[in-house]
């Protein structure tokens, strides 16, 4: 992208083009709409004005900060963190560095879990381990209007990042943050045997895979948010028994997997007590959920 000249501009076409051509050729899959919503950032235009008015003309001022927003996007930097907000099951959720950054992948496990809910008006617990940006939790809660969660998270940052987006939400009032390290956060005791639904995307990922992710993930989300052991199971070893404790008879937990992980996690829930009821692809026909009950 080339400056323009002092007090001239450029048309929002010109502009969009030469920024996906850059996106493009940094790699990026959808360069277009990524340089309209970066455009949009800088501008504050919606897209739907940049997609109609491709001749306006954009003052170098602004030019100049769209052109820091694809910088920042051409070396790999995920759009949704130079966006500072990211939408998940229509919600809009803040990001922060403190945490994963939703992806579309993982509605799987809502979906799954709505599906083993018989009465979404019922009066329900709900746990979310390693909660994040709270997204899990937080899309279920949106669905289950008399549901009541717990988020754990054992970053501080993440816990407050997901409180906060609880109360953009309106959900503030339905769902509680906790620092701390899974299931020790809760008082296992105080909750055993009365939790109706458990959510989970822990880190999954073997050690040794970090090194070959996409910049987007291997260089933003906190390693500690990604790596599960030398096998990628080692959260699982920890929840699995988890779940066995804290969920009703009848109650359901679903993992968020790795690809290839879902007859291990399946193995460990079984040796714990759980009974495997479902395997569930996501959109890219990937098994990236195991839904499992406990028996009773």
């Amino acid at each position: 992208m080339t400056a323009p000249e002092p007090g001239s501009g450029i048309e929002i076409g010109t502009l969009i083009a030469a920024a996906a051509a850059r996106l493009k050729a940094a790699g990026i899959e959808a360069p277009a709409r990524e340089a309209r919503l970066l455009l949009g950032h800088a501008t504050g235009l919606t897209t739907g004005r940049i997609v109609a008015y491709p001749e306006q003309i954009v003052t170098p001022t602004l030019i100049a900060a769209f052109e820091q927003l694809v910088d920042r996007r051409a070396r790999r930097e995920p759009v949704s963190r130079i966006l500072g907000h990211r939408e998940f099951w229509s919600l809009d959720f803040i990001v922060t560095p403190a945490t994963l950054d939703p992806r579309p992948d993982s509605e799987t496990i809502v979906e799954a879990a709505l599906d083993r809910v018989p009465d979404r008006n019922a009066a329900l617990t709900l746990i979310d381990f390693g909660t994040g940006t709270g997204c899990l939790l937080l899309a279920l809660l949106s669905e289950l209007p008399r549901g009541f969660g717990i988020g754990i998270d054992r970053s501080e940052d993440a816990a407050r990042l997901a409180a906060a987006n609880a109360a953009a939400l309106g959900l503030a009032a339905r769902a509680r943050f906790i620092v701390g390290d899974w299931a020790d956060a809760l008082g296992v005791g105080a909750l055993a045997g009365g939790v109706d639904l458990i959510v989970a995307n822990p880190p999954y990922i073997p050690e040794s895979d970090i090194a070959g992710l996409a910049p987007e993930v291997r260089d933003h989300d906190p390693l500690g948010a990604l790596a599960g052991g030398a096998d990628g199971l080692a959260p699982y070893r920890i929840l699995a028994p988890a779940a066995a404790r804290l969920l009703k008879p009848g109650g359901h937990v679903v993992f968020e997997i790795g690809q290839g992980q879902a007859a291990a996690v399946g193995d460990l829930a079984t040796a714990a007590g759980l009974v495997p009821c479902e395997e569930r692809a996501d959109l890219g026909g990937i098994v990236r959920a195991v839904v499992l009950r406990k028996a009773g």
